[in-house]
């Protein structure tokens, strides 16, 4: 199975956010274990970076949890077809539009985030951590 990981979900992993730490930490053992295939969105890259920059207060940190990450989970790119399905899209959330275009063009399964109902769409799944470790485990 191949998902997209919300910009959320890494960050609750690697800057062990309650109560969000516990699941995330689950879905990760999961990719390390090759259960799954975690992606993420090139567009995401930044924010990650930035934010666990800001958050820990260490530039070195940053760069070790942004390497971690990038030894954990493939990067989709994010190309003008990307950009421009996704603003063509209609949908009121830009970033939310830009990683269902990236999962699609992918050929990704399914999208997994805190807030399913944020991602409008119909292209392709969207699951919480809850409900896709409870298909795993079934």
């Amino acid at each position: 199975m191949k998902l997209l990981l919300d910009t959320n979900i890494i960050l609750d992993f690697f800057l062990e956010r309650d109560p969000f730490y516990v699941e995330s930490s689950q879905l990760f053992d999961a990719i390390a274990e090759s259960n799954v295939e975690g992606f993420f969105s090139a567009s995401s890259a930044t924010d990650i970076f930035y934010i666990c920059r800001r958050q820990t207060q260490s530039l070195d940190t940053a760069r070790q949890i942004f390497e971690r990450t990038l030894a954990l989970l493939t990067v989709c790119p994010v190309t003008q077809s990307v950009l421009e399905t996704a603003f063509n899209s209609g949908l009121p959330d830009f970033e939310d539009a830009v990683q269902i275009s990236c999962a699609v063009a992918q050929r990704l399964d399914a999208i997994v985030t805190r807030n399913p109902r944020d991602f409008q769409t119909t292209l392709i799944p969207v699951v919480s951590i809850a409900n896709l470790l409870q298909q795993l485990n079934s």
